[in-house]
Order: C-alpha cells, then sequence, then structure tokens
C-alpha cells in the first residue's frame, strides 16, 4: 500500500466513523488515561521498595527487568484470551508491525526512565507533554495539510496543562532534557503508527506481537545495563511490596491501556488522541494527592483546567469548524 493509499485509508476511517463509535473511543481513551495515571503509583511504588536492589544492581537493569515484568504479563494475557492472538504469532506482516510499534514503546519508556533520573519529575512532564505537538506537526508534514485552529487551540492548552500541573518548570538545557525531549518525539511516532497499523491490521494481533517485543527488548536491556546472568536480578519481582505493583502494571497499564488505545485510538484523529491522552498527569496528581505524594498547589487547578478546556474545545467544536471550511 502506498502512502497516498494509506492516507487515504486513515481518512476514510476516522470520517466514516459513527457518532457511537467516537463517543466509545474517547471514553475508552479516557479510562486508558485513567489507569496510565495510577502507573506512576505504581511504578514509584516497585521502586521505592528496591532501594538496596537498585544500589546493587544498578537502576537502568532494575527498572528494565520491571519493564520486562509488565509487558510479559500482558502478552501472556492476550495468548491465554484471545484466539486471534494466538494466531497472530504465524503472520509474518502482524509480526513486522508488532516490531514497529514494540521498538517504539521500549525506545520511548528507556528514554523516559534514563532522563528522569537525572532531572525533576515536573520538567519531565512539561518536555514529555511535547508529543501532543510532535503529533500535530508530523501529521500535518505527512498529509501536508495543517491542523485546524480548533486542533491548535487544543494542543497549546494540552501541553500548557500537562506541563505545568506540578508548576513551573525550572528548565535548564542539559543531556537529561534532550533525551526526554526524544522521549516525546517517540511517543508522537508511536501514536501516528499506531494509527497508521490499526487501520489495517488487527488490533489484537499487534498488540501481541508488540508486547513480546518490548518484552525482549527489555530482557536484553537486563544483560546489556544489569547482571542477566544473575537469578537475583530477576527474582526481584518477587519481592515483597513489588509484585502486586508489577501485575496491576501488567494487566491494567499494558495490558488494558495499549489493547484499548490500539482497540479504538483509530476512530479518532491522532492530535485529538494524542490531547486526550495529556490528560494523564491529572489522573497522576489526583492519585498522588489523594495517597500524599503530591503537595496541593494552584497549579493543579490552572494545568488541570486547561487539559479538560482543551479537550472539551476539540471535542464540540472541530466537528463545526470541519463543516465551516467545507
Amino acid at each position: 500500500m502506498s502512502e497516498a493509499q494509506t492516507t487515504v485509508v486513515l481518512d476514510n476511517l476516522e470520517q466514516s466513523a459513527t457518532p457511537e463509535q467516537r463517543k466509545i473511543a474517547i471514553f475508552a481513551l479516557l479510562a486508558v488515561t485513567l489507569v496510565w495515571g495510577a502507573t506512576f503509583i505504581w511504578m514509584k511504588q516497585a521502586l521505592d521498595s528496591l532501594d538496596a536492589e537498585k544500589s546493587a544492581l544498578g537502576t537502568n537493569g532494575v527498572v528494565a527487568v520491571l519493564v520486562f515484568a509488565r509487558f510479559a504479563i500482558a502478552a501472556l494475557m492476550m495468548l491465554v484470551f484471545f484466539k486471534k492472538a494466538r494466531q497472530s504469532l504465524f503472520d509474518k506482516q502482524i509480526w513486522q508491525d508488532g516490531v514497529v510499534l514494540g521498538v517504539l514503546m521500549f525506545v520511548a519508556y528507556l528514554s523516559q526512565m534514563i532522563g528522569l533520573d537525572n532531572i525533576d519529575p515536573s520538567v519531565s512532564a512539561f518536555l514529555t507533554s511535547l508529543y501532543v505537538v510532535f503529533t500535530a506537526l508530523i501529521s500535518s508534514v505527512y498529509n501536508l495539510k495543517s491542523p485546524t485552529k480548533i486542533m491548535i487551540i487544543g494542543v497549546a492548552l494540552a501541553t500548557f496543562g500537562a506541563g505545568f500541573i506540578q508548576g513551573p518548570p525550572h528548565l535548564t538545557w542539559g543531556m537529561a532534557e534532550f533525551i526526554t525531549v526524544f522521549c516525546a518525539l517517540i511517543f508522537a511516532l508511536h501514536i501516528l503508527f499506531t494509527q497508521h497499523i490499526t487501520s489495517r491490521r488487527d488490533p489484537i494481533g499487534v498488540s501481541t506481537t508488540s508486547f513480546i517485543i518490548v518484552s525482549l527488548c527489555s530482557a536484553i536491556t537486563v544483560f546489556l545495563l544489569g547482571d542477566g546472568t544473575n537469578s537475583e536480578q530477576w527474582n526481584l519481582i518477587f519481592s515483597d511490596g513489588v509484585i502486586i505493583p508489577v501485575l496491576l502494571l501488567g494487566v491494567g497499564g499494558s495490558f488494558f491501556c495499549l489493547l484499548f488505545l490500539n482497540l479504538y485510538q483509530r476512530y479518532l484523529h491522532p492530535i485529538q488522541a494524542a490531547i486526550i491522552y495529556a490528560l494523564e498527569p491529572v489522573w497522576a496528581t489526583i492519585y498522588g494527592l489523594g495517597i500524599d505524594m503530591v503537595d496541593w498547589s494552584i497549579w493543579i487547578l490552572v494545568g488541570g483546567g486547561s487539559l479538560f478546556i482543551g479537550n472539551i474545545i476539540v471535542e464540540f467544536f472541530s466537528g463545526e469548524e470541519k463543516t465551516s471550511e467545507e
């Protein structure tokens, strides 16, 4: 399929989606952000329980094991619950597409992890939120069509809200900051490739193969950054305070969230999907407040309000703008 044909397929799928499909897709992706917001808590709980192991085995190697575990759980669940998932293992094209999505996911998670280890979380949140801008820019260049005014307003509000919900980021450019911007770019590419691939391939199949690829990449990383030959490195998954968060990350953060993303994102414009995903820090902040991991600040209202307003504007006015332009 040529690039021109693919663009037509994507446009037709988005435009042919019924109002009911769009509504279901919006609520499905909102549910994804609700769970994604909790993954911050679960990952922090797991890492806080492994302080001694991080000192002995290295932070990057420990995190790679956790990422391996969560995606291995997700891949196993796909194979157990879906016949299509098992059939996909024998489809060469599904594997090729799974490699694309899996490598993008792995690189995004790894670069975010490396960057976050050396910068303030608020700076990381701001720079990572640039994936909304990157999604709009890349989508516009690829389709040779600039975003509508409403989409631009939505992108601006979402980027500001996600970046400032924890207060104004104190930005000083260093290697960690550039790595985090690179992470945002990879997240944007993942959104766009998801739109491209799931519009022509079975979402269950590519979800399964992509989960397996992330698991394999994480396992390789354990050997490169950790000590893959040391059984202690792998057994830390079963440590007290770790196994439950890892199960939640695998079942909720990977299996549920990424499966729903692959099933429903194709019914929305990728820029609108990116704006919805930007709500993740709102839920993460709310959860953090509930368990005293986050301190209250007026910026929570400012950032969260900007995100919600951006989503509402895009949903309620983008259709009217398209109609007026026609």
